[in-house]
């Protein structure tokens, strides 16, 4: 079982988070018009990174804030978490 350290209420269980998805997707703009092409490709075509990785987490079960993780993907390893709006260094 993985341990997260959530930056607003510190180190729990991940039963008490829910993956959010790759951390570094850029979303399609809003209000702005986005062909069926740009918006299949946001959607459907995502790289499967080995090793270190940014994912979003939400605390379901805690605080309910969206939360970034950094972690090995091979090994599960967590190398650090930050808040949704900080930039990972």
């Amino acid at each position: 079982m993985l341990h997260i350290k959530c930056p607003h209420c510190g180190l729990r269980s991940q039963n008490e988070f829910s993956y959010g998805g790759d951390a570094t997707v850029k979303r399609p703009e809003l209000n702005k018009e986005v062909s069926d092409q740009d918006w299949d490709n946001f959607v459907y075509l995502r790289k499967s990174p080995r090793g270190k990785h940014l994912e979003l987490w939400q605390h379901i079960s805690g605080c309910r804030q969206w939360i970034k993780v950094e972690r090995d993907t091979l090994t599960h390893e967590i190398f650090k978490t930050l808040k949704a709006n900080e930039e990972a260094q």
